[in-house]
């Protein structure tokens, strides 16, 4: 039996927590205890157990970052994530806080053959709904640059490739406009420094609060 076959939802979902986290410095505990929504306490006994399994590295006063076998498990559960939120949306029509939640419990539940036959089915597909990259079964991950809207050029054909996942009623009012991940627009003129922007596609034009602009991730369609 693989490590990963002997490991708690609860392992997982710490490790793929970690992996979201860290970028190039350590992910500290009063962050995860804040990304788990637990205690301090119980994030330390967690990563304790984890050091003893080998899948972090983890130091009192640093924090705790992932061992080379700790993200490969994390990138292949944010692969069962990633396939089974496109299943959800683009196959069963699934809303998108419905979506996530039936994600987080299947996630850790699909063999790899499940996995392989549902990434076959939907055309080998490299981004989720939301634009995020799903990575291979080698842990490879196709990133697309892009900015939030409020930072890209005027007059310039945008693609939307990304949209925060943070909260469903923000992708909503962000679906009802049209900007999720393949819309296409400009932004035709360069707005004031504290005012909406004026977005237009080919069938419409309207306005974009910055507040919500900024959750928007953009870049141009010829790349």
């Amino acid at each position: 039996m693989s490590i990963r076959g002997m490991l708690s939802q609860s392992v997982e979902d710490y490790l793929k927590a970690i992996y979201k986290l860290q970028d190039e410095n350590w992910v500290s505990t009063s962050e995860l205890a804040s990304q788990m929504n637990v205690s301090a306490a119980s994030v330390t006994n967690m990563l304790k157990r984890l050091s003893s399994l080998g899948l972090v590295t983890y130091a009192s006063y640093k924090g705790v970052r992932l061992s080379a076998t700790g993200e490969k498990i994390a990138l292949e559960i944010i692969r069962h994530h990633r396939l089974l939120e496109t299943y959800l949306r683009e196959i069963m029509g699934y809303d998108w806080d419905e979506m996530h939640d039936e994600a987080e419990h299947l996630e850790h539940h699909i063999s790899e053959e499940f996995e392989d036959k549902l990434d076959k089915m939907l055309g080998y597909p490299t981004h989720d709904p939301h634009g995020d990259p799903i990575p291979g079964r080698d842990g490879s991950i196709l990133l697309i640059d892009s900015d939030p809207i409020t930072l890209c050029p005027t007059n310039v054909n945008l693609t939307v490739r990304r949209v925060s996942d943070s909260d469903t009623e923000m992708l909503r009012e962000l679906e009802s406009m049209g900007l999720l991940p393949g819309a296409q627009f400009k932004i035709p003129f360069e707005p004031q420094s504290e005012g909406p922007l004026t977005i237009e596609s080919d069938s419409s034009r309207f306005e974009i609060d910055r507040e919500l602009a900024i959750h928007v991730f953009a870049s141009p369609s010829e790349l």
